[in-house]
């Protein structure tokens, strides 16, 4: 206990001081509480209704279709609509104010007497009223000449939300409080006593409360300290097709140094950077052969040399029948809802078959002990991790597949289900994006192969072997690197106007792909139409920019799509571009990091249109390079980014005329808004960024690890007794 031995008059200018500073927390609580009420309930509110607006206006042609009809096909339609929780009810009006259909419940003070005479132009009407059960949000449409649906939704969680929010802040008033009493009478005993020991001692304990506190961050430190505590800092090898560098050889015989655009480069390099090991990966680059060792090796990235790449190398016919054939027309569209018909060839199977045997067998070279930890990448490699196994019976195999699992039935199509699953099963853990594709794996192992699925453990148990199956959603760096240009939003957004020779005054949308029909490029564009066609004050002034890197060109779904893009993209300049204007700006070719994040910088939104994708990390890095917090991400629902990034606008791209009118809606965001939304998306990011997507494998593989050792002693114990 620290004795105080402080005057008379010190202590009533010390109580003074700690009264006055008290008052000025309780007034500062009080404004903070009032500020955070009156934002969060109009930003609730607005948000609400713009996804009641979008909801209306997405459902309305097939509510028109349905209303001379079956009245049970209405009640489906606005059963549908009814399926959010926050929704009170739904009722569609006829034009003389007499109702068609509601959902049970619908609130009678929303009426079609009511509402009808309020809902003027196609906009129709909203409002926002206090019912018994709480406040409650109205959006009333017209649906054709028919009459106009009407959408009632509960406001009560915002009160709750308000409610939460000012308890936080007392209870940080009070913890303010409790700080200001307690801090200057300690620091106060501090200056008197002269207990040098004893600051040295407080120092101490606040350098490691602090050490400790920034520990919790995941970063590329962090998970070098994770694999050196779990993993005893033991080598990692990664298996992928796609290698982090290319070396190429340019027109004028000079060799560069290329990043591909590669979603699963861009998470997994950083990994490599902080835990180094070896990079095993087919060498595709025109100049891979000259640049790497006796060993197939070479040391990356160009001026840091902190991993290895060992390259493996193809002939034609087995590139083209691995992943050409049946990687690319067999399990990309089998795993891809996008409307493209899976095809498998014999041959195709068996050049699979070899080359994931030839890769297996050169990370089993690269291994530097008999229980080495390898991460194997995406579906080239469904057949590997067994392969692996059999060679190395005490490896750590972790698969992690970066596209979305299909459902059982699905993929009862592939001929070699029973192949597949085998192969990853051979795996310690295998890691999807999101328990949904964790769920279908389930499914498909248990209709289609003998095994016992530890569903309480989330494993399945095959011949003894036990393979845990976990959702690890996907993330990049943080910071990005390529974010960290020292130039500013407003520098990058003068150099990209200028290349583009767009005025100071033009709005820009930019959209960042492989040319693959996954990505619904085709969806966006006709969106960007639709946008022009429905919005004539966006003519002349809105530009989007899509950076499209060819992909794949060897088969003929992907040549077809480009050539598709092509007309697409001149039938709508055609349509309305005019001298010195185009609205849309088609720039097929490899784009590096750098240019592709000073776009991101530039642009006043983002649209990822993707038909189906596992996570899609180029949403991700919009929403990191926008360190100005301006900006719009809108979103394809069908991303597991969506789940992720809520802030976003959630758009169905399939939907034209709502994807067009949540553009107009990013177009139109007060800054303020945008601010609050990419403020919260970036705070998604960099708490679950790819470091911690690694460190959370790397954990679990370290407890699996003893768990299988302890086991081990414990089984020969029993033998030699």
């Amino acid at each position: 206990m620290f004795k105080f031995s402080i005057h008379s008059s010190q202590m009533r200018r010390l109580a003074q001081f700690l009264l006055a500073l008290v008052l000025g927390l309780a007034l500062l609580t009080w404004a903070a509480s009032s500020v955070v009420r009156t934002t969060a309930q109009e930003w609730f509110e607005r948000d609400v209704n713009s996804r009641a607006r979008l909801a209306l206006a997405g459902a309305r042609p097939s509510l028109a279709a349905a209303w001379e009809g079956d009245a049970a096909a209405l009640r489906t339609h606005i059963a549908e609509l009814n399926r959010d929780e926050r929704v009170m009810g739904v009722a569609l009006c006829n034009a003389d104010f007499t109702v068609r259909a509601s959902t049970p419940g619908f609130p009678e003070a929303f009426g079609c007497w009511a509402v009808g005479s309020r809902v003027r132009g196609e906009e129709g009407w909203s409002s926002v009223a206090t019912l018994p059960t709480g406040r409650a949000s109205v959006n009333a449409v017209p649906v054709a000449e028919l009459g106009f649906a009407v959408l009632v939704q509960d406001l009560s969680y915002i009160e709750r939300r308000e409610s939460q929010a000012q308890t936080i802040l007392v209870v940080t008033f009070v913890l303010l409080a409790a700080l200001a009493l307690g801090v200057p009478m300690f620091v106060a005993q501090w200056v008197r006593s002269g207990r040098r020991a004893e600051i040295r001692k407080v120092r101490l304990e606040m350098e490691e409360q602090t050490e400790e506190s920034s520990s919790l961050q995941w970063n590329a430190e962090r998970l070098k300290r994770t694999l050196s505590r779990h993993l005893h800092g033991e080598k990692i090898v990664i298996l992928s097709n796609r290698e982090p560098y290319l070396h190429v050889r340019k027109a004028d015989g000079s060799i560069e140094v290329q990043h591909p655009a590669s979603g699963l480069v861009t998470a997994l390099e950083p990994v490599m950077r902080a835990c180094s090991g070896t990079w095993v990966a087919h060498g595709a680059g025109s100049a891979d052969r000259e640049t790497v060792d006796r060993f197939d090796g070479v040391r990356v990235p160009p001026g840091e040399e902190s991993y290895e790449i060992r390259r493996v190398w193809l002939t034609e016919e087995q590139e083209q029948g691995y992943y050409y054939g049946f990687s690319n027309e067999g399990l990309w569209p089998l795993c891809h809802v996008a409307h493209a018909r899976p095809q498998f060839r014999a041959e195709d199977w068996r050049q699979y078959r070899e080359v994931n045997q030839k890769f297996a067998d050169a990370v089993c070279d690269e291994a530097d002990s008999d229980d080495p930890v390898i991460l194997v990448q995406d579906y080239h490699f469904a057949l590997a991790p067994a392969m692996i196994r059999k060679r190395l019976p005490a490896a750590t195999v972790i698969v992690f597949w970066h596209i979305p699992w299909p459902n059982a039935e699905r993929l009862g199509i592939c001929p070699w289900r029973d192949e597949l699953l085998e192969g990853l099963l051979g795996s310690s853990i295998l890691g999807f994006h999101t328990q949904l594709h964790c769920n279908n794996f389930f499914e498909a192992v248990d209709r289609y192969l003998e095994t016992r699925i530890d569903r309480e453990h989330h494993a399945v148990v095959r011949q003894g072997h036990r393979t845990l199956i976990r959702p690890y959603p996907i993330s990049i760096e943080w910071p990005v690197r390529w974010a960290e240009t020292g130039e500013t939003a407003a520098e990058s957004r003068a150099r990209v106007f200028a290349d583009l020779g767009l005025r100071p005054d033009a709005l820009l949308g930019v959209g960042v792909d492989r040319l693959d029909y996954t990505k619904g490029i085709e969806e966006r564009l006709e969106a960007v139409e639709a946008l022009l066609e429905r919005y004539p004050e966006y003519r002349g002034r809105f530009t989007f920019v899509q950076l499209a890197a060819p992909s794949r060109t060897k088969i003929e779904r992907y040549r077809l799509l480009n050539e598709s893009v092509e007309q697409l993209t001149e039938r709508i300049n055609a349509r309305f571009g005019r001298e010195g204007y185009a609205p849309i700006r088609l720039l097929r070719a490899h784009h590096e990091p750098p240019d592709v994040f000073r776009y991101f910088r530039a642009a006043d939104l983002c649209y990822v249109s993707s038909l189906h994708d596992g996570m899609n990390l180029v949403a991700k890095e919009f929403v990191a390079a926008r360190g100005d917090l301006k900006g719009v991400l809108v979103l394809s629902e069908f991303t597991g980014a969506a789940r992720e990034l809520t802030e976003a606008l959630i758009v169905n791209p399939y939907d034209l005329e709502a994807a067009s009118e949540a553009m107009m809606m990013a177009l139109r965001m007060p800054v303020e808004e945008q601010r609050d939304r990419m403020r919260s998306m970036r705070a998604v990011i960099t708490q679950f960024n790819v470091y911690r997507w690694a460190g959370k494998m790397l954990e679990d593989a370290a407890r699996l690890r003893s768990q299988e050792r302890v086991a081990s002693r414990m089984s020969a114990r029993s033998l030699v007794g």
